[in-house]
């Protein structure tokens, strides 16, 4: 086994949602995903699969009321298992630190930026493009995710909707872009700071 895999793992309980995860940022994409909402186990295999990282989700959450706290919670989870196995060498020196990605989707396109620079922040555009119910549920759901995913990750996190009908593949296509920027961003190439201050603020 390599010693060197960057990995974590969280576990949260509230009256609200029990989540255990693990992520392995070194992965090959594996995933074990119970969240209790299909369409978001779908979304975070794309996510882990395009990011090739390992993860590992269970979550029981008070789904018969709706989907949001599990969403959120989730997002805090998997940003938060992020950013400790990020910050587990050398406090994530020689990262790229940046990647984005454009993704098609059938007629569906977005575009993802994204800068692991400990500065939490996510811009979320032209989401009156999305129907306003997906897979059930209101689409402001999935802007309450990334939300929270950016702000545990201390992540800066730029999404675009650029065109497209279909919710599903709209939403898919940005799962897989955030998974292929990640995978960029914390690719090593070296074991300097990528900033001029010398050092990143995670």
């Amino acid at each position: 086994m390599n010693t060197l895999q960057r990995k974590a793992s969280i576990s949260r309980s509230t009256k609200e949602t029990d989540i255990n995860l693990t992520l392995n940022l070194d992965g090959t994409g594996k995933t074990s995903i119970q969240s209790g909402m299909g369409f978001l186990d779908h979304m975070l295999t794309l996510l882990a699969f395009w990011a090739k990282f390992d993860l590992e989700l269970t979550c029981k959450g008070d789904t018969h009321i709706d989907y949001h706290h599990s969403m959120e919670d989730i997002g805090i989870c998997l940003g938060n298992a992020f950013h400790t196995a990020l910050t587990s060498r050398n406090n994530a020196n020689g990262i790229e630190r940046v990647g984005f990605a454009k993704i098609p989707m059938d007629e569906a396109l977005t575009e993802v930026c994204l800068d692991i620079s400990g500065r939490a922040w996510l811009e979320w555009h032209n989401d009156e493009i999305l129907p306003p119910v997906i897979a059930g549920d209101e689409k402001d759901i999935w802007r309450e995710f990334y939300k929270a995913f950016a702000g545990s990750a201390k992540m800066n996190l730029h999404i675009r909707f650029l065109y497209g009908k279909n919710g599903h593949h709209l939403l898919e296509s940005v799962a897989k872009g955030v998974g292929k920027a990640l995978q960029r961003a914390v690719s090593i190439n070296g074991d300097e700071a990528t900033s001029t201050k010398g050092s990143l603020d995670l």
